[in-house]
């Protein structure tokens, strides 16, 4: 009985660190984002094919997770945010972990094709690409707008949804995408002012290394600006109403004062509270972004569902 457990133990901890290869943070707002550009669209899916779908959007996102931690083997084990990962302690391989990257994007791309349509499959495939080819192993090494450019592979999914339910590209989930690439500088940065002695251990030219951390603090401030007009358009579009207006209002209101706040800091007075409004940034984007996109999904199954009360102004 004794052998069994000790058997059973040491599969359980195999397993969780396959799923830790993978990425399962990144791997939830990738599905989360595809889903929600999949119920906004003007098109049904039908729950067993949404659900297939969304499977394989997320085994694709979790095989570029893999192939990220493999040819970031060398700056993981650096970084004390990232040594604890699979490959740097050495429970994995970088070989196995390279395997099973290829394999599960490969098997991702072919069973979206099969199941959803080759405009939602070409899409997923190009994601894998950026991420991992143009993002991983050339910006994030070379230039300090790696994260601005980079972000792009994290802005597809909702085109992705939309495909999935459309076979087709529309303004809307264009306007998501853009969203989501406007809002990727400032959530990361945020994470960068706090970890920025690790990428200068790491060699990673983060903007916090390259230009210092006003240089980030104003960047950081002028992104959140920028998410403004794109939610706002979005709020008049197709897939917005009331609910998404009220929603960009207030979020944008918080996330600008928290960037103010980041903006008007000192090294020296951040340091000394731990970087506590870093911190608090970090956090609140995370939950704008969540919160936008729940907006619009509860709105959209309202608007499907529901007789308008109002007709809402659409700008395009």
């Amino acid at each position: 009985m004794n052998e069994t457990a000790v058997i059973s133990k040491t599969h359980e901890v195999r397993i969780g660190e396959v799923i830790a290869l993978l990425k399962p943070r990144v791997m939830s707002l990738v599905i989360f984002t595809s889903f929600i550009g999949m119920i906004i669209a003007p098109v049904g899916v039908h729950p067993i094919l949404a659900f297939a779908s969304l499977i394989f959007i997320a085994i694709g996102a979790g095989g570029s997770g893999a192939l990220n931690m493999w040819w970031d083997e060398d700056i993981d084990r650096v970084m004390k945010r990232t040594r604890s990962r699979p490959i740097p302690t050495g429970t994995i391989s970088a070989d196995d972990a390279r395997l099973l990257g290829l394999w599960c994007s490969g098997f991702a791309v072919f069973m979206l094709a099969l199941t959803a349509n080759f405009l939602a499959a070409g899409i997923l495939a190009f994601t894998i690409f950026f991420y991992v080819v143009i993002y991983t192993m050339y910006l994030k090494r070379r230039t300090s707008q790696n994260i601005v450019i980079g972000g792009a592979a994290g802005a597809f999914p909702p085109l992705i949804g939309w495909a999935v339910a459309t076979n087709g590209i529309a303004l809307e989930p264009i306007l998501l995408f853009l969203l989501i690439f406007l809002w990727t500088p400032p959530h990361f940065w945020a994470l960068a002012l706090v970890t920025k002695e690790e990428y200068t251990l790491a060699k990673v030219p983060m903007l916090t290394v390259t230009r210092g951390e006003q240089v980030t603090r104003k960047n950081i401030f002028w992104y959140s600006l920028s998410l403004v007009p794109i939610g706002l358009l979005v709020s008049f579009s197709s897939v917005g109403g009331p609910l998404t207006l009220g929603l960009v209002v207030v979020l944008n209101v918080m996330m600008i004062l928290k960037a103010s706040q980041v903006l008007v800091r000192t090294k020296e007075v951040s340091v000394r509270d731990n970087y506590s409004k870093e911190r608090g940034l970090f956090k609140l984007s995370i939950w704008y972004l969540f919160v936008l996109f729940a907006g619009l999904g509860v709105e959209s199954g309202l608007a499907k569902y529901l007789d308008p009360i109002i007709t809402w102004p659409e700008l395009f």
